[in-house]
């Protein structure tokens, strides 16, 4: 497998542990609808949460967090509309973002709210 698969799945597993760890409930991982993944759904409280992991064993090119784009933002709101008819969701959802920098010490930051994707 190459390096930068597996520096996606330590960072997706080390995100959802720290998830767990501020008292989320995990409820899928790698949710798939179309072309369309969502790396964590969780509940935060009453909050379905889609969660966007992005992991980098380098900030040479960026942040890890300024890797989501305005694609993957679109992608990630058909999949919550699709999640939420699937399984009857009607209350509130919230788009987050986890960032994994491996570089040199292991480093996780969480954006609550990251963004707000527009409806199509």
């Amino acid at each position: 497998m190459a390096q930068h698969n597996d520096t996606g799945q330590a960072g997706e597993e080390l995100a959802a542990q720290f998830l767990e760890q501020q008292g989320f409930q995990i409820l899928h991982r790698n949710w798939r609808f179309g072309r369309a993944e969502v790396d964590i759904v969780a509940m935060d409280g009453p909050a379905l949460v889609l969660v966007e992991v992005k992991a980098r064993s380098s900030d040479h090119f960026g942040r890890p967090e300024d890797f989501v784009s305005a694609k993957k933002q679109r992608f990630l709101a058909e999949a919550a509309s699709r999640y939420m008819e699937m399984y009857g969701h009607d209350w509130e959802i919230r788009f987050d973002v986890v960032a994994v920098l491996f570089n040199p010490e292991t480093e996780i930051t969480h954006f609550r709210d990251a963004f707000f994707p527009e409806w199509g």
